[in-house]
């Protein structure tokens, strides 16, 4: 039987709806272009006969004019795609239907099922939350309509220019209007369910749209065993199944519950951890006596919360899809005003819209590009696009005096990575995902030399068998981007070598292999001892103050300080230097892995780093206090900058007349200089206090992560949990999802995975297992499909490393799918553990 393929599962659910699709115009949120990007979804939506695709935040009335299938007639419906709740996205809703007053038929489709709707608490639908839904728009649509035609009037404005100028993105207030029809009579409204809104990153990899309900859903409540909003709470075994869930996990079951449904998977559910117990009890309770009549494939589904293996993700590791994902800015997101869930804030987890640079890079050699006649296509096509807010005749092309029309037309060559773009049948990214920073490297060099052999073109650069280095790369994507038809026929290959170069760009290259050179030497003193471990950590902090300082001096940054670490890169480290400690030290001191000496020297390094640069970081430890050591550093600064009298300076006092009469003066200012001395120190002393007790809780903190081995119960026996020394990773050993698929395809014991039975399964338990029928308990091995999901997130190094498990273990006849609530950097870890949805 062929093994799943996510992405071509996303595009089969897209053409099973072509009849809604056929003839409208298709909207789609921030996640849903998330998700239908990586899977290539855009020429398909054309495909099947939709106008135009188009962003739901950024709607207009000019979306109707671009029809991409030249239909004359005006469009009277739309499609809209979204992968927020209902209540949610409804705001949106309102504004595209009340802007398109032509339109008699919407249809509403949402990744978040009538069930999450229902079991959300904060939520205002029911049961039957499609249906009330339906019902709701059109009531609030009619009472715009009303509102609309009123400022119409009053203003003396045609209907449609005052309803345009009358809609705000505030939720619309009820007024005392008439519920009749009126505008909108005719309007038809439906919604409809639409689960596979995912973000396939290759077949067998996916996450979660991070600007959708469910990766932005909390997942830990504030407790004494929670680190963040973002991230699952230690799995300490005392969380019961009677507990208030967070929203996060609620969603996440259901979630999980329709990508079987639409799949036709029959799970087995496993779990790791007290957050994927409860979405695994979750998943069962949803199951019924129903779903085992039907003919459904077997798998198994491996639920892992995120807080079991902290180090993987905050580690930056072998791997050039982290390195490409952490190099490249992201698109912005939009400003979200999602609902509290339960109390509980939403997660702004970063666009997983990386924007690749090609035209920064086109741009360094912009004499050839522009003899090629691109940069005249491109903005020609783009000033025509635009003409309806600019004058033609104001419209001038590229010429080499027009600094700024460079800049417009280079900026319009960025794009972003694309899932579905492949060579000779091989996709990009899948073959990118499964190699290391060298050996990928090298495959998008190969590429691109390949390319240049169809294309006729000779590129003149020195090349290093084995491998890939920037100027090479980007030597072969100007060769290969001088003209219009090679740009548009290579174009995948060459957004993806754009990527590579930039990751491997001096700036971003020195920092990532300083990263990496110092959790090795933080995983070697982890090994030896404690007193060691803590004085690397020291170190790093010392050294990071002083390039900090280094470059703030420096109005321009120095090439020699290239790669140096930051304060808050340093407070990563100590991080990852703390579990490391908790793993190999766990005794040393009365509240953490250190001795108190130990942890002294630690902390007056902090403290004096803070001091020295307040502003560094931007940290959540310090806030309300930033701002006064900035002012105290900054006296300082002016305090030393005074100039002092020189011994030859003349005194005028000293050829006063009547110097005697002063005296007293003289004594009453040097005594309110003395007071006003004693109030700024006494201030500096209450400042430096209030300090010590934030970098204490910060520390405490870090007691926390440190005690994340004997905390979590799965990890106690230490058969899962990771081993210290030197192993030749630059980040240290494999991360806990390589471990524990060994030994899932070993068939070893693992403790702490629980297995949940299905209505069936407790059936036979309770009821036949008494006449000897029981039934034996299954184990993941046995499936011939096996999905692994990581509450919380994944990472690509993640991704390679199952799949080098799945390889050693002699098993190809498994198909091993990963999934994750989100794509985790380091970065982003920083910011949920040390971030604003921290909880320390």
């Amino acid at each position: 039987m062929a093994l799943i393929d996510v992405a071509i599962s996303c595009l089969n659910s897209i053409r099973e709806i072509e009849e809604h699709v056929k003839d409208a115009i298709v909207y789609i949120d921030a996640g849903c272009t998330e998700s239908f990007q990586l899977a290539g979804a855009f020429p398909l939506f054309l495909e099947l006969g939709a106008r135009a695709v188009c962003s739901l935040e950024n709607m207009t009335s000019l979306d109707a004019a671009a029809d991409w299938n030249s239909k004359f007639d005006c469009a009277n419906k739309i499609v809209i795609m979204t992968s927020r709740v209902l209540n949610d996205a409804h705001r949106y809703m309102l504004r595209c239907l009340s802007t398109h007053e032509g339109v008699h038929s919407c249809t509403v489709f949402t990744s978040i099922s009538e069930g999450s709707h229902s079991a959300c608490p904060d939520s205002p639908l029911g049961p039957d939350a499609y249906r009330e839904y339906e019902t709701l728009l059109v009531q609030d649509y009619n009472e715009h309509t009303k509102k609309s035609e009123k400022l119409s009037k009053d203003k003396g404005v045609s209907k449609f220019s005052s309803a345009l100028e009358s809609l705000t993105m505030e939720p619309i207030i009820n007024e005392n209007v008439d519920n009749s029809l009126g505008g909108a009579e005719g309007l038809v409204v439906s919604v409809h369910h639409f689960p596979l809104i995912i973000c396939p990153f290759t077949p067998r990899a996916f996450v979660l749209p991070s600007q959708g309900s469910v990766a932005e859903a909390s997942l830990s409540r504030q407790h004494e065993d929670s680190l963040s909003f973002g991230l699952p709470p230690i799995s300490t075994g005392s969380m019961s199944d009677t507990d208030d869930v967070p929203p996060g996990a609620t969603l996440t079951a259901h979630f999980l519950y329709q990508l079987a449904l639409k799949m036709e998977l029959k799970l087995e559910i496993f779990s790791l951890g007290d957050l994927s117990k409860n979405v695994g009890k979750i998943l069962t309770d949803m199951s019924s006596l129903y779903d085992v009549g039907r003919r459904k494939r077997s798998a198994g589904l491996l639920l892992v919360d995120r807080t079991l293996d902290l180090i993987t993700p905050c580690c930056h590791g072998d791997s050039l899809f982290d390195r490409i994902f952490s190099s490249l800015p992201r698109a912005e997101r939009f400003s979200s005003q999602a609902q509290l869930r339960q109390g509980l804030p939403s997660i702004d987890r970063p666009s997983l819209d990386a924007q690749v640079p090609l035209g920064e890079m086109l741009n360094e050699e912009p004499s050839k590009i522009r003899d090629s006649g691109l940069p005249q296509g491109v903005e020609a096509f783009f000033s025509g696009w635009d003409s309806y807010t600019s004058d033609p005749q104001n419209v001038g092309l590229l010429n080499e005096s027009d600094k700024k029309s460079t800049t417009k037309w280079a900026e319009l060559l960025n794009g972003s990575l694309v899932g579905t773009e492949c060579f000779r049948g091989t996709p990009y990214l899948e073959a990118m995902i499964d190699r290391r920073t060298k050996d990928g490297s090298v495959l998008v060099k190969k590429w691109l030399q390949e390319a240049l052999r169809r294309e006729n073109i000779s590129v003149n650069v020195r090349s290093r068998p084995g491998y890939a280095t920037k100027p090479e790369l980007q030597a072969m994507i100007r060769a290969l981007s001088q003209s219009q038809s090679s740009l548009l026929k290579n174009k995948g290959i060459i957004q993806l070598a754009a990527a590579t170069a930039a990751s491997l760009d001096e700036s971003q290259s020195a920092k990532w292999d300083a990263f990496s050179s110092a959790e090795m030497m933080l995983n070697v003193s982890a090994g030896d001892t404690s007193q060691g471990l803590a004085a690397q950590i020291s170190d790093l902090i010392n050294k990071s103050a002083v390039a900090e300082l280094q470059a703030k001096k420096n109005e321009k940054p120095d090439s020699s300080l290239r790669g140096l670490l930051s304060f808050r890169d340093a407070l990563l480290l100590t991080i990852v230097g703390y579990i490391l400690a908790g793993e190999n030290f766990p005794t040393s001191g009365s509240g953490g892995p250190f001795s108190w000496q130990e942890e002294h020297f630690l902390k007056e390094a902090i403290v004096d780093a803070v001091l020295e640069n307040p502003s560094a970081g931007n940290l959540k430890f310090l806030n309300g206090l930033t701002e006064e050591l900035e002012g105290r550093l900054n006296r300082l600064k002016s305090e030393d900058n005074k100039e002092t009298p020189s011994d030859d300076q003349l005194d005028i006092d000293a050829l006063d007349d009547d110097p005697w009469g002063k005296w007293g003066e003289e004594e009453e200012e040097e005594e309110d200089a003395d007071n006003s001395k004693a109030d700024e120190s006494y201030d500096d002393m209450q400042l430096k206090l209030d300090l010590r007790d934030r970098v204490d809780s910060l520390l405490r903190f870090l007691h926390k992560l440190s005690s994340l081995r004997t905390r979590n119960l799965p990890l106690r026996e230490g058969s899962l949990a990771s081993e210290s020394g030197f192993s030749g990773d630059a980040s240290g050993n494999k991360g806990l999802l390589y471990r524990l698929i060994t030994k899932v395809l070993s068939k070893d014991e693992i403790p702490g995975l629980e297995y949940h039975s299905s209505t069936v399964g407790r059936l036979f338990k309770s009821g036949f297992g008494r006449f000897g029928l029981g039934q034996a308990k299954p184990s993941l091995v046995d499936q011939s499909v096996i999905l692994v999901f990581v509450i919380g997130g994944i990472n690509g190094r993640e991704v390679l490393e199952v799949q080098e498990a799945v390889s050693e273990s002699g098993r190809p006849d498994i198909g091993l799918l990963i999934g994750g609530t989100t794509l985790l950097t380091p970065d982003d870890m920083f910011e949920l553990l040390l971030g604003q949805f921290s909880h320390f």
